[in-house]
């Protein structure tokens, strides 16, 4: 980094060649440092060796250019230090070399007009060499040597020496400086990088994850990486007047989700409330934080808000950092802030949608009532109070004979109604979905309704987890969809559409599950499809599982449905787990 600056000027003529070579090695060594503090020491140790000087001192000016902010020496132990008492601020002679920026060498120090003596305790000193260092034109510091060995003062070959070596040490300290500089900077670039990546992740979730459970998780996880932070946890405001736990990483376990902290008065509820984040460097000094019970050991923290259409839905809170007892800056403050701007929109989406599916649920099972009430008010008790009816008939005519006719008839009418609510009783749930699988039940529902109706069924099913290509099998949500989308399409065929042919392809392949089932019915417009047929349940079924569905018809050309649905396959238990492939 100091390739563009020259060395100090060597027009020395009182160094030898021996001294002048010792110099260059300096400046080598000095330059190729690359921590200021290491520098610093370094050339308090060179100046010494150089001059044979008992003590070193290094003073660095402070930005107002009147004392010294700092004073590192070499040459003292410990125990004079605590003797000597303050250390100095640019006082008598020190601050002559403030003042005047110029080489300044005393036989006696203590005869100088400015020499304020030496506190009790000093070590006596008589001989001083003071040289100003000045880094691009500006002064840094002075360079103080005292006590030369074996010889009443300095020479001017000192003075040259060390003139030469503050020289190098303000390239050397400038080099330094700046590499720290660029470090610093590549340090924020690059949690800047993260901040963004972590930020792009989460904005990724909105289209590309609707699960509530797994957008929090990767919150949690990506926020936590990004501020390299021990625990990282999200607080969701439920509407109670409380702040509940719902997502955590890091340190803190899971056994954390569900706690609920106070919704106000407290850090998080203040936060939540004013929409402004908030930095803690010291839990402890910060009564009535109420974070104690997911704080555990956290001695520091930064709390955000998670704000969404102006709103905040909770706070994203990161307690401290990893590796040792650094707490959290602005920088970290703004980028959780930003962060938390994402996440809300994440969350609020993964909650509507979870909202919308609740909805699309309970009307699903709204409509599925209706229609087995209607089932069952259309067949099973009109069945039954024409049994009735024809017992009470009966019972008029109090006649032995009819009343055993009657008897005859009505136990044949109950067996056609059992018959017909034990075919209800499948048709809800059929025993076998669950217990073989959803082909044989599919196989078992085809066949009721050719038997029953009349209708000719073509069907072609080809399942890996059947057909021997894996172990897996299909999520119970997908068979189930799987087995109304072919329930509903054969009704619609037998009992609206009044279908001669039916024909039914289950295919899987790779992640998916085709289901598509067309018959040779009346058909219908397209406009009916949102009016009746049972097909808005249909499509409602085959969008909870994360499926399309698309139902092409027309008057005189019959009707095709056919569903896209993810296969979602999960492991069986090992007990379960065959030889298979």
């Amino acid at each position: 980094m100091g390739d563009e600056k020259s060395a100090p000027a060597l027009g020395a003529q009182r160094l030898s060649e021996r001294e002048l070579r010792s110099l260059l090695e300096v400046g080598r060594a000095l330059v190729s440092e690359l921590d200021v503090e290491v520098v610093l020491r370094q050339v308090l140790d060179t100046a010494r060796e150089l001059t044979r000087a008992q003590y070193a001192a290094l003073g660095i000016i402070d930005p107002s250019g009147e004392e010294l902010e700092r004073f590192l020496f070499v040459g003292l132990d410990e125990a004079a230090r605590q003797r000597i008492g303050p250390l100095p601020r640019g006082r008598g002679v020190l601050g002559e070399l403030i003042r005047n920026p110029a080489p300044l060498r005393l036989a006696d120090v203590t005869a100088h007009p400015r020499s304020y003596g030496f506190p009790a305790g000093h070590p006596p000193m008589r001989s001083f060499l003071g040289v100003p260092i000045a880094i691009r034109g500006e002064a840094f510091g002075n360079l103080y040597l005292t006590e030369k060995d074996d010889e009443a003062e300095f020479s001017e070959t000192d003075e040259e020496l060390v003139l030469v070596l503050a020289e190098w040490a303000a390239i050397a300290i400038d080099n330094a400086r700046l590499y720290e500089s660029v470090e610093a900077r590549r340090g924020e670039l690059e949690r800047a990088v993260r901040g963004l990546e972590a930020t792009a992740a989460v904005a990724r979730a909105v289209g590309l994850e609707t699960e509530l459970a797994r957008v929090l998780e990767l919150i949690v996880k990506r926020g936590r990486a990004m501020l390299d932070a021990r625990s990282l946890i999200v607080l969701l405001d439920e509407g109670t007047g409380r702040l509940r736990v719902t997502a955590a990483a890091g340190e803190i376990g899971d056994e954390l989700i569900g706690t609920e902290l106070p919704g106000s008065g407290a850090l998080a509820g203040t936060v939540l409330e004013t929409g402004a984040p908030e930095r803690v460097a010291d839990l402890g000094a910060r009564p009535g934080h109420g974070l104690d019970d997911v704080a555990g050991r956290a001695t520091s923290a930064v709390v955000v808000p998670l704000g969404f259409r102006g709103r905040a839905r909770g706070v994203l809170i990161a307690l401290d950092r990893v590796g040792g007892y650094v707490a959290f800056d602005p920088d970290d403050e703004h980028l959780l802030t930003s962060f938390a701007a994402s996440a809300a929109i994440a969350i609020a989406t993964a909650q509507s949608v979870e909202a919308d599916r609740r909805r699309s649920s309970l009307r699903a099972a709204e409509q599925e009532r209706k229609r087995w009430a209607r089932e069952l008010h259309d067949e099973t008790l009109q069945e039954l109070g024409a049994v009735k009816l024809l017992l009470e008939t009966a019972q008029i005519t109090d006649s032995q004979q009819a009343l055993t006719a009657a008897a005859g008839r009505g136990v044949e009418q109950l067996d056609l109604t059992i018959q017909g609510l034990q075919s209800l009783i499948t048709e809800l749930r059929p025993a076998a979905l669950d217990e073989l699988g959803v082909e044989p039940a599919v196989r078992a529902l085809l066949k009721r309704t050719a038997a029953t109706s009349g209708l000719e069924v073509d069907a072609r099913i080809d399942l890996a987890h059947q057909s021997g290509r894996c172990s897996t099998r299909l999520e119970p949500e997908v068979t189930t969809t799987i087995y109304r989308l072919v329930q509903e399409a054969l009704t619609n065929a037998t009992k609206h559409a009044g279908a001669e042919r039916v024909t039914v392809e289950i295919v899987e392949e790779g992640p998916t599950v085709t289901v598509a089932i067309s018959d040779d019915g009346r058909g219908f417009e397209r406009a009916d499809v949102s009016r009746g047929f049972g097909l808005v349940g249909m499509e409602e079924r085959v969008a909870l599982v994360g499926g399309t569905l698309v139902v092409d018809s027309k008057p005189g050309s019959g009707t095709r449905v056919r569903g896209e649905l993810p296969a979602r396959h999960v492991e069986p238990p090992p007990a379960s787990r065959g030889s298979g492939v």
